[in-house]
């Protein structure tokens, strides 16, 4: 009977660690408390032995609570119980990650033995009751500074939503701050009415005492009877000091405490027993209030004991997700993606890049605490985006896990002290990481299962109590993961079938790995049987991998080779550490004698299949430089093409300005000699000739507007643009280009398209979006623009001087440029918050003006808003949408 689904789980509250299981979806029974206890003492071992323990003592340098910190150190720390609650732990720590500084937990302190002592009836003290009112202050000043935070963007939700539906006991809260001074530690006269009526009257009655007291020490004095007057308090009673030679002078006075000498009395006198009885009795009545008042915040305190505990449970958990965040600054972690199981990253379940184990980075990264954290006020310092996290590490080595989603067994081989168990350990440490929401230390975006089970065999395991040799201890343990592993598990085994007879062994470890290829998500072990490797060859579901060994230098590089075996160069190892050479010589033979045919073609295919990896990165290598070299150049390009854009734009705004001042002082000479022509005609002309007169003048008027006016279309239909003809060298308006003027540099195509050049940029765009360039020498009015003419030049006839035909001019558009001053960036907005900041901008700017409206894609919500306001805004004259150079921006022209 096998067991499914079981989840292990660190309870942040609890000491211990336990396992949870969350469905079983067997054909068999369920499984027996023995299965359920071994899967937990099975899965213990395994944390143990990939130094779990350790990774979270690492964190527990970057926590800012107490909690946190023990928490942490004790390996309290939570592992998602499910791929659902892996991914909300790492929404965590992605949420915290964001944040330009972190929360402040000052004044927040693990009071929970301090309610148990209430719940347990026990009178708590004043600093113990001011601990929690601190604790509650300070855990609602997280939850609004929080919620300030999340206000900005919605990225922020998942850390604040820890806090979202905690109680934080104001009521609780106020009524400790009524009672108590929390600076001086002292109850307030306010607490209770008998406590103010009660400190009033003890008051009093020491005034009264201490007049008393004050005149009878003077009297004392005055009388020789001291050196100086002396009030003090002895046995808890008020009383003053005489010399024992005139304790007469104090007659039935009561004595209640002699010096060390002997020569001074500190007597009681009879008129101050009274006061200072009363003062005993005062100063109980007030201590018992006082306790009376503790009694009854601490019931308090005992009956929100559920809310209390579930409270710091809540900040626990804001505190370990801000230094998940913190920890993963300091190694320059990247969030892992949970894989689903398709075949998303082309094909791999796992796809790691350049990986190293976190133990190992302490050397490299150096001390927790003198880079990553600040104990000083429990406040973590937030490392900087070019401290620590920009150091370039080679130590440890980084290494690439690539596994295909088909691939069940990874049989990994090479020589000791190569890296293969360090290999393993990495990517057990690294899915425990991703399950408890940690970053993990590797470029990219790291990509792995989420496993239920992670279970290990590494390291020696014999047992002299048990009367296990090292193999039988190996074997016992692989036996019970065999009991408990799901189709979700990991397994990882080290050193497979070694400590008996090499032939059994490779047929035990081959009969294991064929089991577990049908149980097991996936199964990663280490060996030097050469005969492991050739699994593959029968089976898909099998993958090799080979630590790197340097023949050269004859170094592990600690690299692993994906699709490789090893050989385990133990001969070499012998040579490289000082071996007698004639020991080493002596070896070789025996080794060409004993299997001469295999190890010469173990040897070859290692060989051909290096030199196939090497032959297939320098492909890959001068493929990305070309790509790299294609894109600097259209970069510079581009880079060159937008620095110039300004000096060509004010430069042709100028010449066009020029232009269009030389033609209207041109025209104003022609109309001012028209005018003056006719009117000294009119001076002498009779009725008859003034119509003459009056005909010719207009006639000369509509000549000049003709000459000088511009009858451009503004806008074509799609029939006549479909309907354009271009050729190779072409000079045609570009409208996907902001209608910019382009070349022709390729025949049209059948697709309609056809490639156009603007400045160096080159282009393809659709030929109905295009319009031709046409001298005017060559164009021949159109009967519309001659219509035109007509009216503009009837019109013109009616003014009275060029003022009025300035202001008849209709508007002209300037060249679409988009610059930040022209542009209403809507993305990230809501659509109500959208449509008001766009109706504002279409009230505000003037008229002629292009306005560029940048909606995104998105869901497209805001991109329909937006359209729908344009088509009825009364001051929209026409609109484009998108196109592959304005890709989620809309245009519109102002009227």
């Amino acid at each position: 009977m096998n067991l499914c689904n079981f989840v292990f789980f660190i309870s942040p509250t609890k000491p211990s660690l336990t396992l949870t299981t969350r469905s079983f979806k067997c054909s068999s029974s369920p499984p027996t408390s023995h299965q359920l206890k071994l899967a937990d003492s099975l899965q213990l071992q395994t944390l143990n032995i990939l130094e779990w323990p350790s990774v979270c003592n690492q964190l527990s340098a970057f926590t800012s609570t107490t909690m946190g910190s023990s928490a942490a150190r004790g390996g309290q720390v939570v592992i998602g119980r499910s791929p659902q609650e892996s991914r909300r732990l790492l929404d965590q720590t992605s949420a915290a990650f964001a944040l330009h500084l972190p929360p402040d937990f000052s004044g927040i302190e693990d009071v929970s033995e301090v309610v148990e002592s209430a719940v347990s009836g026990q009178l708590l003290s004043i600093r113990e009751i001011c601990a929690v009112k601190r604790t509650l202050w300070s855990a609602r000043a997280l939850f609004e500074k929080l919620e300030k935070i999340g206000e900005q963007s919605e990225r922020y939700y998942p850390l604040l939503e820890i806090l979202q539906n905690c109680n934080f006991l104001t009521e609780l809260e106020q009524k400790i701050d009524y009672c108590i001074d929390s600076k001086f530690l002292v109850i307030l006269d306010r607490a209770s009415e008998d406590l103010e009526i009660i400190r009033l009257e003890r008051k009093s009655n020491m005034d009264d005492l201490d007049t008393l007291l004050k005149g009878i020490s003077t009297k004392i004095y005055q009388a020789g009877g001291i050196d100086k007057p002396l009030v003090t308090k002895r046995r808890s009673r008020m009383c003053v000091g005489v010399k024992a030679s005139h304790k007469s002078l104090l007659p039935n006075g009561v004595v209640l405490d002699v010096s060390s000498s002997g020569a001074t009395y500190f007597t009681e006198p009879r008129d101050a027993v009274d006061l200072n009885n009363m003062e005993v009795r005062l100063s109980n009545a007030e201590r018992a209030e006082e306790q009376a008042i503790l009694g009854l915040l601490a019931s308090e305190i005992a009956q929100s004991g559920s809310d209390i505990k579930y409270l710091l449970d809540k900040v626990l958990e804001v505190d370990l997700a801000i230094a998940r965040a913190a920890h993963a600054r300091w190694m320059n972690g990247k969030c892992p993606v949970i894989s689903s199981g398709g075949f998303e990253n082309d094909g791999l379940s796992i796809n790691i890049e350049g990986i190293q184990h976190p133990l190992l980075l302490e050397t490299s990264l150096g001390s927790l605490t003198g880079h990553a954290t600040s104990k000083s006020g429990n406040s973590i310092m937030w490392c900087e985006e070019n401290g620590v996290m920009g150091q370039s590490l080679t130590f440890p080595v980084p290494i690439d896990i690539k596994v295909e989603h088909e691939t069940r067994v990874v049989v990994i081989s090479g020589p000791n002290t190569g890296g293969k168990t360090a290999s393993m350990k990495t990517l057990g440490v690294a899915s425990i990481m991703l399950k408890a929401g940690m970053f993990l230390p590797a470029r990219n975006h790291p990509t792995l299962p989420w496993f239920d089970f992670i279970l290990a065999d590494i390291g020696d395991s014999q047992s002299l109590e048990q009367s296990l040799s090292t193999f039988s201890g190996h074997l016992s343990r692989i036996c019970k993961m065999l009991e408990v592993t799901t189709k979700q598990s990991l397994i990882l085994i080290d050193e497979i079938g070694s400590g008996t007879d090499p032939s059994e062994g490779v047929a035990l470890s081959t009969s294991i790995l064929e089991y577990l290829k049908d149980k097991v998500n996936l199964a990663v072990i280490t060996t030097h049987y050469a005969d492991l490797s050739l699994l593959k060859k029968k089976d898909s579901q099998y993958e090799n991998a080979a630590m790197e060994f340097s023949l050269q230098t004859l170094q592990p590089t600690y690299r692993i080779l994906w699709g490789s075996t090893g050989e385990s160069n133990a001969l070499n190892i012998a040579k490289s550490i000082g071996f007698d050479e004639k020991v080493v010589a002596r070896a070789e033979t025996w080794v060409k004698r004993l299997m001469p045919d295999k190890a010469e073609k173990r040897r070859g295919l290692l060989y051909q299949s290096l030199m196939e990896e090497k032959n297939r990165l320098e492909v890959q290598a001068n493929r990305a430089e070309r790509i790299y070299s294609n894109v600097m150049d259209l970069y510079n390009e581009i880079k060159e093409e937008a620095n110039d854009l300004p000096k060509r734009e004010t430069a042709l705004k100028a010449k066009e300005a020029q232009k269009t001042r030389k033609e209207i002082i041109t025209m104003k000479s022609q109309l001012e000699t028209i005018v003056k022509e006719y009117e000294a005609k009119i001076a002498t002309a009779s009725i008859d000739q003034l119509n003459t007169l009056l005909k010719e003048s207009e006639s000369a008027i509509s000549s000049i507007i003709e000459a000088h006016c511009y009858t451009e279309e503004s806008s074509a239909t799609d029939a006549e643009a479909s309907s354009l003809s271009v050729k190779l060298g072409d000079q045609v308006i570009v409208r996907e280009l902001g209608n910019k003027l382009a070349t022709i540099v390729e025949p049209p195509g059948t697709d309609g398209t056809t490639l156009v050049q603007y400045g160096k940029i080159r282009v393809r765009a659709n030929v109905s979006g295009m319009r031709g360039i046409q001298s005017s020498s060559d164009t021949a009015p159109t009967p519309n623009s001659q219509s035109q003419i007509k009216k503009q030049g009837q019109r013109i006839k009616s003014l009275k001087n060029l003022s009025e035909v300035k202001n008849s001019e209709e508007i002209v558009y300037g060249p679409a440029v988009q610059t930040s001053k022209n542009t209403v960036d809507l993305r990230g907005m809501r659509v109500e918050e959208a449509s008001h900041n766009l109706n504002l901008a279409l009230s505000t700017f003037r008229p002629g003006s292009v306005l560029f409206i940048i909606h995104g894609m998105g869901t497209g919500v805001v991109k329909e808003s937006v359209l729908q306001i344009l088509k009825k805004h009364p001051r929209v004259l026409k609109f484009e949408q998108e196109s592959p150079t304005n890709y989620g921006c809309t245009v519109a022209y102002i009227k």
